[in-house]
């Protein structure tokens, strides 16, 4: 079997990452890995040993440690018997990255990372607040998580796209804009691909 191929998602809370893999997966034939939905999912199993600690740092606006999210994608990615993969939210900072070199960075191809770029009054305030008091179900979708996330995005995340940015490996998308026509501008990153244009 050839290596899994890996697609990054990152941007802003509330950049429209989810929504957008949506319709990546359903037009490309990607499987969908949210490292947040992951954290989430594991932390609502009864018994989880990681359980505990995820909710605590979740609350927090913090990362949860490495090894527990490369973990869960490396069990995701081996259970779906797929092979294309977008990993949304993740590496978010470098201990992310330094852990996901170490442990699974050889055992996979990463394509690019596809990075949607977003205004926090947009992206953060407006989106997430909407979420939230549309019933989210999501325990961070408030004020105040929503200041220590964007925070830790731009302190923790940003050089990370720099990172990858600097190897050329970044896709940029604008994020400010309606769902379709964000993936228009998706859309043509990915028929490049097919079209076996470069990454």
């Amino acid at each position: 079997m050839s290596m899994p191929k890996v697609i990054f998602v990152l941007g802003a809370p509330g950049a429209g990452k989810g929504t957008q893999c949506q319709k990546i997966v359903e037009n490309f034939g990607y499987m969908h890995l949210s490292a947040g939905d992951l954290l989430r999912e594991e932390r609502a199993k009864p018994g989880s040993q990681y359980g505990e600690l995820i909710e605590s740092y979740i609350q927090e606006g913090k990362i949860v440690p490495v090894e527990i999210t490369c973990s869960l994608l490396e069990n995701a990615m081996k259970k779906s018997n797929r092979d294309k993969f977008l990993i949304d939210g993740f590496p978010r900072n470098q201990n992310n990255l330094d852990g996901w070199n170490k442990a699974v960075a050889k055992n996979v191809k990463l394509l690019f990372v596809l990075f949607f770029d977003c205004p926090k009054e947009v992206a953060c305030v407006e989106r997430c607040l909407d979420r939230g008091a549309a019933g989210s179900g999501r325990s961070d979708d408030n004020m105040q998580s929503l200041e220590k996330r964007f925070n830790t995005y731009i302190t923790e995340t940003q050089p990370i796209i720099k990172y990858y940015e600097e190897r050329g490996l970044v896709r940029n998308v604008d994020a400010n804009k309606a769902p379709d026509d964000v993936f228009d501008d998706v859309k043509k990153i990915f028929d490049n691909i097919n079209a076996g244009g470069d990454f």
